[in-house]
C-alpha cells in the first residue's frame, strides 16, 4: 500500500501548478469602481482607519472570510467524496483520519467566527464563491497534498495581515485562528512524513499574493462579494516537477512576463533572488518548508515589483 510519505514526491509537481490552474476566462474578484468599492466595503458604522494598502480592519476580516470559505468548502467536498478507506490506503491511521476530519470541522468554525465578527461590526459578510476543486480532489492522495499547501498559505495569510490590523479586538480574533491553522499545518506535514516544524519561523504573505493563490480555485463570486484585489498572473513553468533545491526551472515563454529579471524565493529566514537568464533560474540552497516563488522585475517582492506568482514549492 502506498504511504502518505509518497505524497511528498507528488507535492513538487502539484504545488507550482496551483496558480497555472486558473481557468481561461475565470471571473474572480474584479476591482470595482471607486464608488462601488466604497459602498461594498464600508460598514454601517464608522470604519477603522485604513491600514497598509488601503485596507480597513473590516476589509481584512472580509478577506480572511474569503479564504476560510474556500478552505471549508474544500474539506466539505473532499470528505463527501472520499471514504475513510481511501485515506487508510495511503497509510493514515484511524486517529490521523479523525484528526484530518477535525481540520475540516475547525475551518467551518472559523467561518462562523468571522461571520459573527463582521456582522457585529455592522457589515454584510462576503458570501462563499463557486469553486473548482476538480484537480485538487482528483483522489485522496491529492486532497492530502493540497490540504498541506492550503494550511501553509492560511498561516502566511494571517501573518501577513496582522501588521495591517488596527483594532486589538480584531487582532485577537485573527491570532486565535492563526495558531490553529499552524496546528493544522504541523499535523498534515507530520502525517505526510515531513518534518512537522521545518523552520524556526513562518512566512508572511500580503493579501495580493494570497489571493493569487486562492484564485486558482475560484470560478465566480456572488454579487457584492467582490474584494478590491486583483490576482497576479500565474507562473508558467515547462518543468514544475523540478521545483526542488538546486534544480533549474524553465519558464514556458522566456519573454513572458515582460521585464522579468529575478525568481524570488520567499522563505523562513528571508527572501533569496536568483537571476533569470534566457527564461531559466535555479532554486537556491537553504530553503525549508513551504516556499513562495515569485517572478519580479527587481530585487523586491513589493506588489509593484511582482510580475507573476506566487507559486508554492516544498523543498522539505
Amino acid at each position: 500500500m502506498p504511504s502518505v510519505r509518497s505524497t511528498l514526491q507528488f507535492l513538487a509537481v502539484l504545488a507550482p501548478a496551483f496558480v497555472s490552474a486558473l481557468p481561461q476566462g475565470l471571473v474572480v474578484r474584479q476591482a470595482p469602481s471607486s464608488s462601488s468599492s466604497a459602498a461594498a466595503a464600508a460598514p454601517t458604522g464608522a470604519a477603522p482607519p485604513a491600514a497598509g494598502g488601503g485596507l480597513t480592519d473590516i476589509d481584512i476580516l472580509q478577506f480572511a472570510l474569503t479564504a476560510e470559505h474556500l478552505e471549508s468548502a474544500f474539506y466539505q467536498q473532499g470528505f463527501a467524496k472520499f471514504q475513510d478507506s481511501d485515506f487508510s490506503a495511503l497509510g493514515l491511521s484511524a486517529a490521523q483520519i479523525k484528526s484530518l476530519k477535525g481540520v475540516g470541522a475547525t475551518e467551518a468554525v472559523h467561518v462562523t467566527t468571522l461571520l459573527s465578527a463582521i456582522s457585529g461590526a455592522g457589515t454584510k459578510p462576503v458570501e462563499p464563491c463557486q469553486y473548482n476543486f476538480d484537480a485538487a480532489l482528483a483522489d485522496a492522495k491529492t486532497m492530502v497534498a493540497t490540504s498541506r499547501i492550503l494550511e501553509a498559505v492560511g498561516v502566511s495569510a494571517y501573518l501577513g495581515a496582522a501588521p495591517l490590523i488596527n483594532s486589538s479586538d480584531i487582532l485577537s480574533v485573527a491570532a486565535s485562528i492563526v495558531t490553529v491553522e499552524a496546528r493544522h499545518q504541523a499535523f498534515i506535514r507530520s502525517a505526510s512524513g515531513a518534518e512537522a516544524v521545518p523552520a524556526p519561523f513562518d512566512v508572511a504573505l500580503g493579501p495580493k499574493a494570497v489571493f493569487t493563490l486562492a484564485a486558482a480555485f475560484i470560478k465566480s463570486c456572488p454579487e457584492g462579494s467582490n474584494l478590491n484585489i486583483q490576482p497576479n498572473p500565474s507562473i508558467a513553468l515547462q518543468n514544475p516537477e523540478k521545483a526542488q533545491i538546486g534544480q533549474n526551472l524553465k519558464l514556458v515563454d522566456a519573454a513572458n512576463p515582460a521585464g522579468a529579471q529575478f525568481c524570488a524565493f520567499v522563505a523562513s529566514g528571508g527572501t533569496q533572488f536568483e537571476p533569470i537568464t534566457d527564461g531559466n533560474c535555479v532554486i537556491p540552497q537553504n530553503l525549508a518548508g513551504e516556499v513562495y516563488m515569485l517572478i519580479t522585475k527587481s530585487k523586491s517582492v513589493a506588489d509593484a515589483d511582482v510580475l507573476a506568482g506566487p507559486s508554492v514549492i516544498q523543498p522539505s
